[in-house]
């Protein structure tokens, strides 16, 4: 009898994971597709770039609402919000790129691909093996602390290009490393939300890209 109930226990969380997988991904395509959608109609009628405060504003706003709601229909709503709302401030920097550089569309297209390389090698990695990623969680959110704080100084310090070019490759490891965490925790059962493990992917994947366009234009030589 012992046994039947820990088969039917380890059957019922297994059923759970898959769950809360299929259901991350699956929101987690639809937010990339609609940011994409913002972002588009962002460059289409030629918005100016936002306000960064006003942009660290609405991200950590709509971050907050979206994890208050998070076991709510609501939740679903401001997901979209969120994404949205940051794919309508890619937009305007996806066209600086394009106009600042005469490889910009190269660039978005290189960094866009390797995004999705990273991610996908990372969280196919991190299903497959299976092996847990917990232990990287207090150092990621030190680490991520650290390189917020240090973006913002970048941001309003324009002088320092080294800085900023360091807060970009800081990024990419702690966006990396995240992705690994993120997915090793919903396998583990350590994130049963999917709603918050979307935003998780989500942001790392956009963080990712910034990223990884950031230095490709600074090394491309070609503006």
């Amino acid at each position: 009898m012992r046994l039947n109930q820990v088969m039917q226990h380890s059957e019922a969380q297994a059923l759970e994971t898959n769950k809360v997988l299929r259901n991350t991904y699956g929101l987690l395509s639809m937010t990339l597709l609609f940011s994409a959608a913002t972002a588009g109609i962002a460059m289409a009628t030629n918005m100016t770039p936002f306000n960064p405060l006003l942009t660290i504003g609405g991200y950590f706003a709509l971050l907050f609402l979206t994890s208050k709601f998070s076991n709510s229909g609501l939740g679903i709503v401001f997901v979209f919000a969120l994404t949205g709302f940051m794919g309508l401030t890619l937009g305007p920097i996806l066209s600086i790129y394009m106009t600042a550089f005469s490889n910009g569309s190269q660039l978005v297209m290189t960094a866009l691909g390797g995004t999705g390389i990273i991610f996908l090698g990372l969280s196919g990695y991190a299903l497959t093996s299976r092996k847990d990623f917990s232990f990287l969680g207090g150092f990621l959110m030190v680490g991520i602390l650290v390189a917020f704080l240090a973006g913002i100084v970048a941001m309003f310090v324009p002088s320092m290009p080294g800085l900023s070019l360091g807060v970009s490759a800081m990024f990419i490891l702690l966006m990396s490393g995240m992705i690994l965490y993120q997915t090793s925790e919903i396998i583990h059962g350590g994130e049963t939300n999917y709603i918050l493990a979307t935003v998780t992917l989500y942001v790392s994947i956009y963080n990712l890209f910034m990223s990884l366009l950031h230095i490709l234009a600074a090394f491309s030589g070609d503006d």
